[in-house]
């Protein structure tokens, strides 16, 4: 087998797409490594499920981030020291500059609650819902200097049913949001994704 693919994770939140990916790895489904958390607020529960799970956390708080890219450089000195090879964001409610950007190219992860490119922003599964979409969905995409907006590595529909609430829909999307980013981190820790010239992610078939 080849070696683990050495990732971190960085949350704002509950920390479920965490969990998630902690459990893919525990399963053997993953093979990769979390090397450290990175959490912009001191009561994300995620906090508590990396600790749980034995790994490093490093906990920001709002001053820190008066200095955006000052609080991104010292984040990219700690997972480099950590040899996180991708930052994964996992709810991290905050947009990374071209510090973190610069030194992790093409490996920042971001996952998004909807298709995009419609829907951005932080109200994306309600948004959708309001607007009456029939199909909204989960995006992963490299992340980039334009909120919501780079390269998509994979989507998947999810389907707004007759009579669904917003809080049922919302479940529905973070149930594939838990299967997918996983799935992505697969292909990933098997070398398979790339960014082509034309900065459209490309996804060799399983060997």
């Amino acid at each position: 087998m080849t070696q683990p693919l050495n990732i971190a994770v960085l949350l704002s939140g509950s920390g479920t797409n965490l969990q998630a990916i902690i459990d893919a790895i525990a399963a053997g489904t993953l093979n990769a490594r979390i090397v450290h958390v990175v959490s912009s607020r001191p009561d994300a529960y995620g906090i508590e499920r990396a600790q749980a799970a034995g790994i490093p956390v490093t906990v920001l708080n709002r001053d820190a981030y008066a200095d955006r890219e000052a609080a991104d450089a010292r984040i990219v000195e700690t997972l480099q020291a950590a040899g996180a090879e991708y930052v994964v964001m996992a709810g991290y409610m905050r947009m990374v500059t071209p510090v973190m950007l610069n030194a992790f190219p093409d490996r920042v992860l971001n996952l998004h609650p909807a298709l995009l490119p419609s829907f951005k922003g932080a109200h994306a599964i309600q948004d959708a819902f309001e607007a009456g979409v029939k199909v909204t969905g989960v995006t992963v995409h490299f992340a980039n200097e334009e909120y919501d907006k780079g390269p998509i590595v994979a989507q998947c529909a999810v389907p707004v049913r007759e009579g669904d609430t917003l809080d049922a829909l919302e479940e529905r999307i973070h149930g594939v949001e838990h299967e997918l980013y996983p799935e992505v981190l697969r292909w990933i820790a098997a070398g398979r994704v790339s960014v082509g010239e034309d900065r459209k992610v490309h996804v060799a078939p399983e060997a």
